[in-house]
Parts: structure tokens; sequence; C-alpha cells
């Protein structure tokens, strides 16, 4: 008997598949923090800006929080009723913020200058027209 037909023993093949991703995420989890680990703290805050380091440490401890909220569950513990979840809403409300300065950022800037002569000249001004009617057939007169 193999290891694969031994281990589909010892838990419902309904869940096998569910296994099997959970596998492949904390092995992805793992090379992650592999490459985060390879690199000191202090080198890569370096070659962040603020923004972008104030994002590593929301990611990062959010991360971990996470982690713990999945400690939590296996260990029978409901991380419902546990200060973890008010910790992860707190962090996720800094995440926000961090997302508006973000699309401030990006947002374009009005020149209000541009903006006002465009709407100006698009505007129908009816002494504009009466003065342009009264002095096209004047110019008409002065060709023949």
């Amino acid at each position: 008997m193999s290891e694969d037909d031994n281990n589909s023993e010892e838990y419902p093949t309904e869940i096998h598949d569910y296994l099997a991703a959970f596998e492949k995420s904390l092995g992805s989890v793992d090379e992650m923090l592999k490459t985060m680990m390879s690199v000191s703290r202090s080198e890569l805050l370096q070659k962040l800006d603020p923004l972008e380091q104030a994002k590593l440490d929301l990611v990062s401890v959010y991360t971990l929080n996470s982690m713990f909220w999945v400690y939590l569950a296996t260990q029978g513990i409901n991380p419902k009723e546990h200060p973890v979840k008010q910790e992860l809403e707190r962090i996720r409300t800094y995440m926000n913020k961090v997302k508006e300065i973000t699309d401030k950022k990006k947002a374009s800037r009005l020149d209000k200058g541009a903006a006002s002569r465009f709407v100006k000249n698009a505007l129908w001004e009816p002494n504009a027209e009466k003065e342009h009617s009264s002095k096209t057939p004047a110019k008409a007169k002065k060709r023949q």
C-alpha cells in the first residue's frame, strides 16, 4: 500500500482537494518568507520610500495576525471571539488609509485655468453671436 493510499484513509476524500490547496499555499508562504528573510530589514527599508515602508509593515503584520488566526482555528479556539479579530480590523483600517493616500497620489490634477478657459470657450454667448452676425454682413459688403 502506498503512502497516498494510507493518507487517504485518514480523512474523507471530499476534503482532499482542500488539503492539497492548503499545502500548496503553505509552500508559497514558506517561499515568500524565505525570500523576505534573505534580506535584512534595514537594507530592505532603505530601498523603499515611506509609503512603501508603511505598506510593507502593514502587509507583514496582517500576515502574521492572519497566521495566528489560522493557528487559533486549528486549536479549536474561535478566532472571532479572540482579540486577534480587533487587531486585524485595526490593521485593515490603516491599510485603507494608506490606500486612500496612494489613490490621491495617482489622481489626476485639475488645471483650473485650463478648465475655466475650456468651459468659457465652449459656452454659447448670445452677445457674441450678435456681434459676429453684425460684423459678417459688413465684411461681406466691403468685399463687394
